[in-house]
């Protein structure tokens, strides 16, 4: 069965040294993520820099990286498109209201029920959707503002710089590990396009091709604290809930899911909970203060685990470094060719794809493969919330389908009366096989059947035994239950009138007597 690779130690050095690496590639995706919302880049330069900041403080998993993210953002732009961006920063603070509440309230626990071939399809498909969207990077606008592959030597000078920077990243591990192999490539990959005086598209040729104005920069000043101007009324939390709950909803499950990740990677857990009050508060600042909102980032948490880091130090070098990129370094910053980032995203496309799973098709049960497909296109195609809620029902669907096979019964007849000894959970999708146990027309006149090794589970069981004890008055005979567990019987009593049979109960096993349930 595959195992995610072990990674363990914290390290000073390490996490600053992979906190720079992360801000360096998170400048292009904090930009493009503002673009797909529909809004200007420095609000979503604000969201990488304040989410990242809180949640790698408060957050409940050292180590992973947060920010703006595509996941949001698709969601974020038609808010945006018909109401402003004013409502898109209210939205952004109620949706972190409401994560905060799903912390308090403790459902970081339930990230627990989706299953690993959800877990695994969720994976394959980011790796994918990342490998996807760093191929937009070999486009270039043509002389009417419209995007076209690269070709001729601009072409080749982009494949070779990626070639370049991901086998520094691959190959300079195996001679040391005292820095960062990512940070050196970017910067080694850097210095010889300006050496050279390559031609090749930068940091600042990306903003401009997103904005349209060939003037644009990622400069800026500090966020500052401004209250959205919204009307404070019943029409705009009408507007803005159903984005709020939506937008809460993929932030938590994207966090929880890359926090499982890393917890699987570095062989520690993290805390759900903590980590869905701290992703809460992240974006409440986050709205109050001009920016977009995010969740967690499985591509950046991934180059921060393979750079060394692991601690929370990570996180907040990342951000604070991203904030000095705004505030000080933009013109350097703007100068680190996107083939660099490419490179390093592409090597964590490779890192994070659980190429493993590709050979389990004869290892697991086919269902389980069959899920892993599914979350894997659907991640693709779709986006990630729908995938997990996709992959996690269609696990509970197989789940309940091989159980509901499971039920069988043995008979017994003693004089005039017969036993069924009940085998496997009575619920839902095993009451009709429930039902076709039993012959109600030929059985004797009392009929016992016994729980011992059965429960009753839902309403739908509880319904079916109804059914039954019908089908045994309608012929003058008597149903009996036997050695219900006490949650069982609370279950029955709840349903008063609707159960019409009697129980025996027989807790120690030496008197049995018939009482009316």
């Amino acid at each position: 069965m595959f195992e995610f690779p072990q990674f363990k130690g914290v390290s000073v050095k390490n996490d600053l040294l992979s906190g720079l690496t992360v801000a360096l590639a998170l400048v292009p995706e904090a930009v493009a993520f503002a673009f797909v919302a529909g809004v200007e880049p420095l609000v979503g330069l604000y969201a990488a820099f304040m989410v990242g900041l809180i949640t790698s403080i408060m957050g409940g998993r050292p180590g992973m990286i947060s920010g703006a993210t595509g996941a949001l953002a698709v969601v974020m732009v038609a808010l945006v498109a018909e109401h402003g961006v004013q409502y898109l920063f209210a939205t952004v603070v109620l949706m972190g209201i409401l994560q905060i509440l799903a912390g308090v309230f403790h459902l970081g626990k339930f990230i627990r029920m989706v299953p690993y071939p959800v877990m695994l399809g969720f994976v394959n498909g980011l790796a994918i959707v990342i490998f996807l969207a760093q191929l937009g990077q070999f486009k270039i606008p043509d002389l009417d503002g419209q995007l076209q592959w690269m070709q001729g030597t601009q072409l080749y000078t982009m494949l070779a710089l990626v070639a370049l920077t991901m086998a520094v990243i691959h190959f300079l591990p195996k001679l040391t590990t005292a820095v960062p192999a990512s940070l050196v490539a970017i910067v080694g990959v850097t210095a010889l396009v300006q050496l050279a005086a390559l031609d090749t598209r930068t940091v600042v040729d990306f903003v401009r091709s997103m904005t349209g104005d060939p003037a644009s920069s990622i400069a800026g000043g500090l966020p500052s604290f401004a209250i959205p101007s919204v009307p404070f009324n019943l029409e705009t939390l009408k507007i803005i809930l159903p984005y709020a709950l939506i937008l809460a909803a993929i932030g938590l499950i994207e966090s929880l899911l890359t926090l499982t990740v890393v917890d699987e990677m570095t062989n520690t857990r993290g805390r759900g909970n903590r980590e869905c009050i701290g992703q809460g508060t992240a974006n409440v600042v986050t709205g109050l203060f001009g920016g977009m909102g995010g969740c967690a980032m499985i591509g950046q948490s991934m180059i921060n685990i393979r750079s060394g880091g692991r601690g929370r130090l990570s996180g907040i070098t990342a951000a604070l470094a991203l904030l000095c990129f705004i505030l000080f370094g933009s013109s350097l910053i703007e100068q680190i060719p996107l083939a660099a980032l490419v490179g390093v995203m592409f090597m964590v496309v490779l890192g994070t794809f659980e190429w493993a799973s590709l050979n389990m098709f004869r290892k697991v049960p086919r269902a389980d493969f069959i899920v892993i497909v599914l979350v894997t296109v659907v991640t693709i195609f779709t986006d990630l919330a729908i995938a997990v809620f996709v992959g996690v029902i269609v696990s509970a669907l197989v789940f309940a389908y091989k159980h509901a096979k499971q039920i069988h019964a043995i008979s017994t007849i003693d004089g005039e009366s017969k036993t069924y000894q009940l085998n496997g959970p009575l619920f839902f999708a095993s009451t009709a096989n429930f039902l076709e146990l039993f012959d109600a027309k030929n059985d004797p006149q009392d009929v016992v059947i016994d729980f011992a090794r059965s429960r009753v589970v839902d309403h739908s069981a509880i319904d079916a035994i109804d059914t039954l004890a019908e089908r045994y008055l309608a012929e003058g005979k008597q149903l009996h239950l036997k050695h219900l567990s006490p949650d069982c019987k609370r279950l029955l009593r709840k349903a008063g009138d609707l159960i019409e049979v009697n129980y025996i109960e027989d807790p120690s096993y030496k008197v049995a007597d018939d009482l009316l349930g």
